[in-house]
């Protein structure tokens, strides 16, 4: 659709109300699943909870064919979604060492057969209450790419557990513990799934990072599929995950493979525009009000501080999307309550006109709002509440 359109399909959609507020395109959030679930290749994929952080989406993204789980980013967040029968198969991604959610879990018969909690150590075993109901285990293996003999790593800095005999020996230590079921894989490729492969005028980056993760892909699918086999040997595993929005293809191709997870690719955000492999539609945007007009050519938004979390660069600031051909000036960005915008569109912009921008990423969009209004074609069809909406910051 023309930008200019675009623009006055969601004016008119939310004349109603007064930004700030952000909105989901129903029309491209339900198009960006059947997309996921289509690169997916018949294997489920698990709503990555932590990119979209509205209950009411989440559940929406499970309606979908081919939608199966949730990967959860806490155990708070899991328990919660556990007693609102969100999913019954609910994957704590990460390590928790938060002992009173621990025993909740435990003590709790229905959020005990649905949560499977992730260790990859001893020491979080240690930590898992020995008594009530048996603790689901899944199991953190590292997916990250080594180069120059293991001396530099490219990829997120999680598991420990590189090796099949590595994987093994906790498999061991699990097993042992009666309270504790072992039911799954993970191996989260950050330097495949999280890394575009075609940043906008750097081709030769570009190349770089086609040659890395196409050497990381071989490597990877061999020694996952290891350190599978070497468990299994161990314990009864119910599913093996793996990847994210911007390796799906990729990681279902992999035998070991049963399950692939994904989140951004609901929303798109601007950090997913740069791969070559699949073409999201922007779902997920906030719109703030020009309150000032300082010069000719420069119109300034009220707030619009939304920075993204990672390393500090430019590439965490919200992108201005509609009207088209506005940016944010060098010495003041997005800032905490004003954003001045220069560019072509700033010249005609007036005090009280609307415009859009996009998330850096996904769901941390949603820490900003009580809400999201749920827009198709010119009009809202309702109106659902955030984590933070529904009272919940579970980080």
């Amino acid at each position: 659709m023309d930008p200019s359109q675009l623009k006055a399909r969601y004016d008119t959609a939310t004349a109603a109300f007064d930004p700030p507020f952000a909105i989901v395109d129903m029309d491209a959030f339900r198009a960006n699943a059947a997309d996921l679930a289509r690169r997916a290749g018949g294997k489920p994929v698990r709503v990555a909870s932590k990119s979209v952080r509205v209950r009411a989406l989440i559940e929406e993204a499970l309606k979908t064919e081919g939608f199966a789980g949730v990967m959860a980013f806490t155990l708070p967040e899991a328990l919660w979604l556990a007693g609102h029968r969100t999913s019954d198969d609910i994957l704590v991604a990460y390590p928790t060492a938060d002992r009173a959610a621990l025993r909740r879990l435990a003590d709790d018969e229905h959020a005990a057969s649905v949560v499977t909690v992730m260790v990859d150590c001893v020491e979080h075993l240690e930590l898992l209450p020995s008594d009530g109901n048996p603790i689901r285990v899944c199991m953190d293996i590292d997916a990250g790419y080594r180069v120059l003999g293991g001396r530099i790593k490219v990829g997120a800095q999680r598991s420990p557990i590189v090796t099949p005999g590595q994987a093994r020996a906790l498999a061991e230590e699990i097993v042992k513990r009666p309270n504790l079921r072992l039911v799954g894989i993970m191996g989260y490729e950050s330097q495949i799934a999280g890394v575009g492969d075609a940043p906008a005028g750097q081709p030769a980056r570009a190349r770089l990072i086609r040659a890395m993760q196409q050497r990381s892909r071989l490597e990877l699918a061999a020694r996952r599929g290891s350190i599978v086999k070497t468990v299994r040997e161990i314990a009864d595993i119910e599913f093996v995950n793996g990847g994210g929005t911007g390796s799906v293809e990729w990681t279902v191709a992999e035998r070991a493979i049963t399950e692939v997870a994904a989140g951004s690719g609901l929303f798109q955000p601007h950090l997913f525009d740069h791969y070559t492999s699949f073409r999201g539609t922007p779902a997920a945007l906030f719109a703030l009000p020009v309150v000032r007009r300082p010069g000719p050519h420069v119109a300034t938004c009220l707030g619009g501080g939304y920075l993204a979390s990672g390393p500090a660069d430019t590439l965490r600031l919200p992108q201005p999307f509609l009207p088209p051909g506005l940016k944010f000036t060098s010495l003041e960005g997005a800032g905490e309550v004003q954003s001045p915008l220069t560019g072509e569109a700033a010249a005609w912009l007036e005090i009280g006109d609307r415009v859009w921008f996009r998330h850096t990423k996904a769901g941390e969009l949603c820490e900003r709002f009580e809400a999201v209004h749920l827009v198709s074609g010119d009009r809202v069809l309702r109106t659902v509440p955030t984590y933070r909406g529904e009272g919940r910051t579970f980080l």
